[in-house]
């Protein structure tokens, strides 16, 4: 009796082995439901996006609708060139942490230690992890109603407004503030400590360690092949209230395009009224194929380690309760060293940072337990691009990709 017993519930678990062995998440079905989600958004003839999703570090669905310039209507594809703004973050703060890696810095260190020229005592409070998770209490005090300074600011002049700087927002890593300018002294403190400039310490100790050969930051001066401009969408009544007297306006005339669904498009990147010049909060230009890389050797440790992406990865300082987070749904919601940390009830943790400048939108998050990454570049800035993540957040629990826990 014991003997048959022990024979079925031997067949019952095999029964159930092989069930759970065959299942398998149907990507066509994944590819189908995203397609018809990114035809509904986006047409052929207008500012599109570019979109992959990964999982185990293999593509499982990649696709890009729309053209990158309406000039040369060239179409977007995966070498497209997209400024992916505030996920460049991540970039500097891994810089700052390659550099406490190799124990040539502490990121418990003041700023004041590299910043002799810093006149106020407010500096030896701040920490380089302050800077890293927008907890210092920095105030970002520069001219946003200066037109110029707006075109043509850089980091170096970013820096300048800090030197008289005598006052902090709050005592520093008790508070999430959001801003940019922390990301500049970062740049500044690893040209400092490594002796050599920003940019070629992040080719040599960041992108080529990725295996990127498609990314760069912006540089005015230097044509990017494949490039797409950053477009908004205007009403008609914008457009018509355009004075074509306006020497100003007149170069916007030239950059308006109207697609066939009668939707007006102006060209909103570079020399249009917004932050460009800046390289470490938000300057980097890559592609969705080099940005996958990026991804990849993430995942397996290739640009630091894991104790130490670990610790980028960790939460520092609580967003909720902040004045974000009601801004795209940040409650449960973290701040690490250059990415969000994302634990909301019924849902993987998921790592994220997005970006927004002029009329470029970009997204880019990882969800550790499932290994599945879903990245996400736009040149148009008109579209709910958080709605849309999360409805292809849903689609994949939905098809297996994720777990709803």
């Amino acid at each position: 009796m014991n003997h048959r017993f022990l024979l079925i519930l031997l067949a019952i678990i095999t029964m159930v082995g092989v069930s759970c062995n065959t299942s398998k998440v149907d990507n066509d079905r994944i590819a189908e439901r995203i397609d018809s989600l990114l035809n509904f958004n986006y047409t052929d003839d207008a500012p599109g996006c570019a979109m992959a999703i990964l999982k185990d570090d293999k593509v499982v669905y990649m696709g890009y609708r729309g053209i990158a310039d309406v000039n040369t209507k060239e179409k977007i594809n995966e070498h497209t060139v997209f400024n992916i703004a505030s996920i460049t973050k991540q970039f500097t703060a891994l810089a700052i942490l390659s550099l406490f890696e190799q124990g040539k810095l502490d990121i418990n260190d003041s700023v004041a230690m590299y910043f002799p020229e810093f006149k106020s005592d407010i500096w030896k409070t701040v920490k380089l992890k302050h800077l890293m998770s927008h907890s210092s209490g920095v105030p970002d005090n520069r001219p946003r109603v200066d037109k110029d300074f707006m075109l043509h600011i850089v980091d170096k002049q970013c820096l300048e407004y800090m030197v008289d700087l005598d006052e902090l927002k709050f005592e520093p890593g008790t508070k999430y503030d959001y801003k940019n300018p922390t990301f500049q002294v970062l740049a500044e403190v690893v040209k400092r400590v490594s002796g050599t400039d920003f940019e070629t310490f992040q080719k040599e100790n960041i992108f080529n360690k990725a295996g990127m050969t498609n990314v760069r930051y912006f540089e005015p001066t230097i044509e990017i092949p494949h490039m797409a401009h950053g477009y908004i969408n205007i009403s008609e009544s914008d457009l018509n209230s355009i004075d074509s007297d306006s020497e100003k306006e007149k170069g916007d005339l030239e950059t308006q395009y109207t697609d066939k669904n009668g939707r007006h498009w102006m060209e909103y990147d570079y020399g249009e009224e917004t932050f460009f010049g800046t390289k470490a909060d938000g300057g980097i230009y890559t592609s969705l194929d080099d940005f996958i890389k990026w991804e990849i050797a993430l995942s397996n440790d290739k640009v630091v380690a894991k104790s130490t992406k670990d610790l980028a990865y960790t939460p520092h300082i609580e967003v909720s309760g902040s004045k974000y987070s009601s801004y795209q749904n940040r409650d449960n919601t973290n701040y690490g060293y250059g990415w969000f940390i994302d634990k909301k009830p019924n849902r993987e943790t998921k790592i994220y940072h997005t970006g927004d400048n002029g009329g470029f939108q970009a997204y880019a998050a990882k969800y550790p337990k499932s290994n599945v990454c879903v990245m996400m570049f736009s040149n148009r800035n008109d579209l709910d691009r958080w709605s849309t993540q999360m409805e292809i957040e849903q689609i994949i629990i939905e098809e297996g990709l994720l777990s709803n826990d």
